[in-house]
């Protein structure tokens, strides 16, 4: 072996070490699938405790939950049929694009096919022919040598046609196939939207047997003071789970940082063992190293990012001038009184249209979405730096505990959920468990 087969050997060598000390893609997203899971569980113990009290089953709003927990399910479900029809239906129209193509090249080249065929018909030429036509063997070898051509072009023509017919019959497979998936997709919608409405008709029912409940639960500042204290519970709850959370990946990141310089150390053991006919390569060994370490210790953590993950060093808490997170006219405002006199507001009240869309104010992970007493449906996300944004009396949840949202993304749609009046947005910004002014936060 020469000396730089050698050292390109070895290079191979160093680097495929670095890389199997690395991990995957498909490693990194399923272990953000577990700590997900993990978290959902957490919460949901969180949550169990926190619904299990007197007050909670004092509540005449929680027996609106079951049907207001049903409707926000449905419409995240809707939701996600909904950009999976938009994805198959667009997915369709690129395969029929590429099928109406695929068949213009085909049928150019059974034409082409044809014209050969019609072409060496018609001059009589074949290896019989020429060899029978009495000619000189000179003329006869060129006749022959002509016809290996055509017979060449014609073999090459044959599979390139029987190319382009097998792309064609698979591609017509995966439109079945979608087609059918879209066909299922189209009849879940319709299954979902009538369970949607079997639900809404519920809490309709529901809303009209204890409307003179609520009325009377309104006007309580005692009973306000109970909501406001479990949701209070529930930040402070949040607060110790979001902790354990990030110790758990602070010690998955030093257990993957040691399997890391474990596997640089092992291939640098291989390395000073390679022979001295690598030394050639040695520069471009320690450059190839450098590349590769310098990207598993997130000198360039943009390319390294999966999908569901947080940045580098985490989320970094809010800054002022936030988007509004729905449009609307702003009804009750932090720490004015509220209008039926039991206490003030720790958050702001927009007015929008049901369903009209909630938006993230910042990115974070969602680590609450469910239902709260009081509250209906709501949702809190975590932006780092003990801030949390919490929306609530939606409609509907569009996310789960543990995604990860950017600034702008469609988190949930208004409603009137938790005995409310009319339908609007609470929306709070809490900093280390103590509610702030979100007017001073949001853009004016």
């Amino acid at each position: 072996m020469t000396p730089r087969c050698l050292g390109l050997g070895l290079i191979l060598c160093v680097v495929f070490g670095l890389a199997q000390g690395a991990p995957s893609l498909e490693a990194r997203q399923s272990e953000a699938r577990e700590q997900r899971s993990a978290l959902r569980t957490q919460i949901g113990e969180l949550q169990s405790r926190i619904e299990d009290t007197e007050s909670s089953r004092h509540d005449a709003s929680v027996k609106l939950r079951a049907s207001e927990q049903a409707i926000s399910d449905i419409s995240r479900r809707l939701d996600e049929l909904s950009r999976q029809r938009k994805a198959l239906q667009t997915s369709l129209s690129e395969l029929e694009g590429a099928i109406k193509d695929h068949s213009q090249q085909m049928r150019r080249q059974q034409d082409a096919l044809a014209q050969q065929l019609r072409a060496q018909y018609a001059s009589g030429l074949s290896p019989w022919t020429a060899l029978l036509s009495g000619e000189d063997p000179q003329s006869i070898g060129r006749e022959l040598a002509y016809l290996s051509y055509i017979s060449r072009a014609r073999t090459e023509a044959l599979q390139a046609l029987r190319v382009t017919i097998d792309k064609l019959s698979a591609l017509q497979e995966r439109v079945s196939a979608q087609r059918t998936e879209l066909e299922g997709v189209q009849a879940e919608v319709l299954a979902q939207k009538k369970d949607l409405e079997i639900q809404q008709d519920k809490r309709r029912k529901v809303l009209d047997t204890i409307k003179v409940q609520l009325q009377a639960q309104r006007g309580q500042a005692q009973q306000l003071e109970t909501r406001e204290q479990r949701l209070g519970n529930l930040i402070d709850g949040l607060a110790v789970e979001i902790a354990r959370a990030q110790a758990r990946a602070r010690a998955e990141a030093e257990r993957r940082a040691k399997a890391e310089a474990k596997a640089r150390a092992a291939a640098k053991a291989r390395e000073d063992q390679e022979v001295a006919a690598a030394r050639a390569a040695a520069a471009q060994v320690a450059a190839a190293r450098s590349a590769e370490e310098d990207q598993m210790s997130g000198a360039s953590p943009s390319s390294a990012r999966v999908a569901d993950e947080e940045p580098a060093g985490g989320f970094k808490g809010l800054k002022k001038g936030l988007p509004h997170p729905v449009a609307g006219e702003m009804l009750g405002r932090f720490g004015a009184e509220r209008p039926d006199g039991s206490g003030l507001w720790r958050g702001i009240v927009l007015r929008a249209a049901p369903g009209a869309p909630v938006h993230a104010v910042a990115p974070g992970r969602v680590v609450y979405a469910s239902w709260l007493s009081g509250f209906g449906n709501i949702l809190i996300i975590d932006h780092g730096e003990k801030y949390l944004s919490v929306y609530a009396y939606n409609q509907s949840l569009l996310r789960q505990v543990g995604d990860i949202v950017a600034r702008g993304d469609e988190v949930a749609r208004v409603g009137a959920t938790g005995g409310q009046v009319e339908p609007g947005l609470y929306f709070e910004i809490r900093h280390a468990g103590a509610p702030v002014n979100p007017q001073l936060w949001l853009k004016p």
